[in-house]
This record gives C-alpha cells, structure tokens and sequence, in this order.
C-alpha cells in the first residue's frame, strides 16, 4: 500500500540532503521500567502532542519515547512542507514507496530503541503515519534488514497500529517466505490494528487490506480491532484496549 506520488520521486530527495528530525519527548515511566515503546505521531503533528495523550495511560512500566518526524515537502500537500516520516501522496496500491524516507526514519526510531537497558522489552506505535513507519519497521524487524538492505538489529516486542496502513507491501510476501528466520520472527510478533469504520482519511478497506497482506505474509500474532463511526482520531474506548492488549502482550499486569 503506496503513499507516494511518483511525480514527486521515491525519496530521491532524501539521497540529496540530510534528514533532521525535531525535538524528541520523553515519558518515564511511573513504576518499574519494563518496557520501552517507541510512539510515532501522524502526519503534520509533533511528538509533544504523542507525549501529552501517553502520559494519561494507566501504564506505569512502560517508558514512552515520542520523537518529531523531520520537516519535509509532502506531495499529499501539493508540495508543502509538514512533519512527516516519509513523502506521501494519494492513497495508492499501485504507486512507489518512500523507501529511502521510511529507512530513514526506521532507523532513526532503531536508534532511539538501542540505548535502553538490556531486558527491557521494546515496541514501536503510532497513528496514520506513524502507524505506517510502525508496521513498515516490523516487516524490517522480520526481515532482518531495512529496504536498502542495510541489517536492521533491534528486538521488538509489540508492535501498535492506528488508523494507518502498510508501505512497502508488494515485495512482503516474498521476503518473508524466502527466509525460515524471516518467517519465525514473523510468526513471533504481536501487532495490534486499529481502524475505525468512519475514517475518512486513511478510508477503512486499507487498514483491513493492510491486515489481509500481512496475515498472508506470515504475521500470525496479530489483531485487528474495527470501531463503527470511528473517524480519523483515537477515542478512550480504542486507547483502553491498546492499554489491555500492552499489559497481556507484554506481561506487564500485576507489576505497577
């Protein structure tokens, strides 16, 4: 599932100047750090907003960190310059992906992920976008590298997906399947979908799309909720079973 417009280029961009990305916030956790999860906003947002909706959730073990995508020109926008993890255009099946701006940005969430402490579980999350560059750094997790096959090394543990959809989709299946570690890491990694049926944005059939590829690709640990008359943005009831599902996934029930 594409997002970008291929009069705009696949990240060639990237190739030509560095990538800065904002401020980064921080969450500590309120109770015994367990885990550590990465937390992605959505497009034109900003990891401060990502921090004040984390900090609200009954996790107390879990740490959250929640960066800021760089500034860059976004062909969904006609060009404009907005926070996002990679160019995006029109909603699109069949267009190029951002491999270069995804990597990129898989990378950078990597980083951040390397320096906990040894033991603490880690997971990457995130809205629209975010949720996008999620789900694109768990096919990166199982297939041991990132697109430009640079090795991609860190242990992830959740993976938590709203309202977002898959990149990077059309080679999935085959890097998988063509690899028996590839496959074992897949089968092995919790991923929770979210999608509201009202969602005008990101519309619901490329989220349940977006499951469908993954399933068949080797992605068995994972479930996808659906919200009637849920639109584009999170509500209590959704952000309760992320909540649920974080505490059973991660065995953190009991120990606040």
């Amino acid at each position: 599932m594409s997002y970008t417009n291929p009069s705009m280029g696949s990240g060639s961009r990237t190739s030509r100047r560095s990538i800065e990305f904002g401020r980064t916030y921080v969450v500590r956790p309120k109770g015994k750090h367990q885990a550590t999860i990465v937390w992605l906003h959505g497009l034109g947002d900003n990891g401060s907003s990502s921090s004040q909706l984390l900090e609200s959730l009954p996790l107390a073990n879990i740490k959250w960190i929640c960066p800021t995508a760089p500034t860059r020109p976004v062909a969904l926008l006609g060009g404009f310059p907005c926070t996002a993890w990679f160019d995006v255009g029109e909603l699109s099946e069949d267009g190029p992906d951002d491999i270069e701006g995804l990597d990129a940005s898989a990378a950078h969430i990597a980083n951040l992920l390397s320096t906990e402490p040894a033991g603490t579980k880690l997971g990457i999350g995130g809205f629209s976008m975010g949720a996008a560059t999620a789900l694109y750094s768990a096919t990166c997790f199982a297939y041991g590298k990132y697109g430009n096959g640079n090795p991609y090394s860190v242990n992830l543990r959740a993976i938590v997906g709203l309202s977002g959809w898959l990149p990077g989709s059309r080679s999935l299946g085959n890097k998988i399947e063509g690899s028996h570690e590839a496959a074992r890491r897949a089968a092995c990694l919790p991923i929770l979908l979210c999608h509201g049926l009202s969602d005008e944005v990101v519309p619901f059939k490329y989220g349940e799309k977006s499951t469908q590829l993954m399933n068949s690709a080797g992605f068995r640990y994972l479930t996808f909720k659906t919200y009637n008359g849920l639109g584009h943005y999170t509500v209590p009831k959704e952000m309760d079973e992320v909540c649920n599902w974080l505490n059973t996934r991660l065995g953190l029930e009991g120990s606040r």
